[in-house]
Formats: structure tokens, C-alpha cells, sequence
């Protein structure tokens, strides 16, 4: 069995490769919904395989019944979408982490990008951090050479920072290693909150959009971004604790303090801790979205 079905390859001129899955590196889903809003008007490229690809006792289909009858299943799906954006062609990879043949998927993502013709890898993801909601969202980046990041994206953390890794993280790592140049931007989205944050993701649009030149689209996410800052405002207002702790994130923002390298591993072992049997979806601490 094939691990991808290719639906279209010509046509394309030198695109940009655009990549988020959901669950590992994907706090408050802000690289998924980034992604989604780009794919939304798109053309299918690729599909894969999803029975190659997920342990469905892990990532469920989701079952439809009505009045008592079951009507319909949604199964997860793997898909790269090809869409235009002014006059740069963009292939949009993303759907649920793989559970299964990460050396497979590698390979096959690589060699579309390569038969393709891909010029760049662009990485989305997202991780819980000691910031506010209130706050802009910070943007932490990854690249394959210097240079390649747009001005006011912070690469890092500094240091060696050992962390268990994403599919994400190794398909950026192998695009580099067959010399398309790779970055990576990576949202810091408030550990309190739960479900999806996405003033992340509009963040890490406008970021791309400044790496592309473009102005992208955002489809629903400035509405949706409103009415959970709403709730977020709401939810922090009635504990007075989680109020104070707030407050201090804002200052630590204000001043322009960032997280070492040592916060940040701990934000990372407490994402772990809080995820608990989540199915990815729910990527944080205990605050309601």
C-alpha cells in the first residue's frame, strides 16, 4: 500500500511548503488553525494513507448519530493543499501527528517536496508558556541558516535545549538536510488556558506573511480570537488567584523579560503532566476556552 496518493503536481511554481499537526507542538491548536485557515480554499495535492499512518484507538473517528441512527463517521485525515496566494504557490501540509512510520512519512514528505520543486519549508507550531493573554503573543523561530527568520522573530531559546520531538521537528530537520531552507515559527501561548488560543495563530500568520511578503488570509480567526480573549478576560476576573498570577505574567511582559531555557523545559514537563490522556485538542491548564 501507498503511503500518499498525488492528486496534482503540475502547475506549481516554486512553492512554499507550510507544515502543522495537531497534538505535539500544537498549544491551543494555533498551528493547526493557522494552517486550516490557509488550506480553506485550496486545492488537494496529496492524501495520505491514514490507515498506514494512526492508531484510530488513539485518534478515534468521530460518529454522527441522530434521532438514534448513526448517520456519518469523520475520520482523520493527512492532506497537502496547493493554494495562491498573490503570486506565490503555497502547499499546505497538516491534520493529526502520525502515530505510526515516522521514517516513511519523512520520506515521503521530503520527496513531494523535492518532486515539487519546493523552494522553502515553513514549520507552524505552538508551545504552552509562562505569558498573559493579554499580551502580544511572542514568537520564537528555528532556521536552517542565518538570516532567514523576519525581523522581530526571536530564534532560540539559547543553548541546548533537549526536548522529545515532534514530526514537525523532523521534517523541518530533513528539508534542511536535502538543502531547502527551513525555519520554524512557534507561538508561546498562555499555560492556563484551555482549548483552542487563536490569537496565536493570527500571530503566526502575520509572521509568515513578513517572512513571504504576502498579506494572508485569516478566514474566522480575528472573530474567534475576540470572543476567547472575552472568556479568557471573564474566567481571570472571577479567581482572584489566577487574577494575581496574571498580573505578574503582564509585568514580566512589560518588562521584557523571556523565559530561560530552564522555564521553558519546566512549561514543557507541566504540558506533559496536564495533557494527561487528552487527545490533543486540549493543550493546557485548567482555565475554560
Amino acid at each position: 500500500m501507498s503511503l500518499y496518493q498525488l492528486n496534482v503536481s503540475e502547475g506549481l511554481l516554486e512553492p512554499v511548503m507550510i507544515a502543522a499537526f495537531d497534538g505535539w507542538v500544537d498549544g491551543g491548536r494555533a498551528g493547526t488553525l493557522a494552517a486550516q485557515a490557509l488550506a480553506e480554499a485550496g486545492t488537494s495535492v496529496a492524501t495520505f494513507n491514514t490507515d498506514m499512518l494512526y492508531d484510530y484507538r488513539a485518534r478515534r473517528p468521530v460518529l454522527d448519530i441522530i434521532d438514534g441512527k448513526l448517520v456519518e463517521l469523520d475520520w482523520p485525515k493527512l492532506e497537502l493543499t496547493a493554494t495562491r496566494v498573490g503570486s506565490k504557490d503555497l502547499l499546505v501540509l497538516t491534520g493529526p501527528e502520525p502515530d505510526y512510520r515516522w521514517h516513511e512519512f519523512r520520506e515521503g514528505v521530503i520527496g513531494l517536496a523535492r518532486q515539487l520543486k519546493v523552494s522553502s519549508w515553513v514549520s507552524l507550531g505552538a508551545i504552552p508558556a509562562t505569558v498573559a493573554h493579554t499580551r502580544p503573543v511572542p514568537i520564537l523561530g528555528t532556521s536552517s541558516a542565518p538570516g532567514l527568520l523576519p525581523e522581530g522573530v526571536t530564534q532560540g531559546p539559547v543553548g541546548n535545549l533537549r526536548v522529545p520531538a515532534a514530526a514537525l521537528s523532523v521534517l523541518e530537520l530533513s528539508a534542511a538536510e536535502v538543502g531547502i531552507p527551513a525555519i520554524g515559527f512557534y507561538a508561546q501561548v498562555p499555560h492556563y488556558a484551555s482549548g483552542a488560543f487563536p490569537t496565536a495563530a493570527l500571530e503566526l500568520l502575520k509572521r509568515v506573511g513578513q517572512y513571504l511578503d504576502l498579506e494572508l488570509p485569516v478566514g474566522e480567526l480575528p472573530g474567534q480570537a475576540l470572543e476567547t480573549r472575552s472568556l479568557l478576560d471573564a474566567a481571570v476576573a472571577g479567581d482572584e488567584r489566577t487574577s494575581a498570577y496574571v498580573k505578574r505574567l503582564e509585568e514580566m511582559s512589560d518588562e521584557a523579560r523571556l523565559p530561560a531555557g530552564d522555564e521553558l523545559i519546566a512549561d514543557i514537563e507541566r504540558f506533559l503532566r496536564d495533557r494527561g490522556g487528552d487527545d490533543g485538542g486540549n493543550q493546557g491548564g485548567g482555565l475554560p476556552n
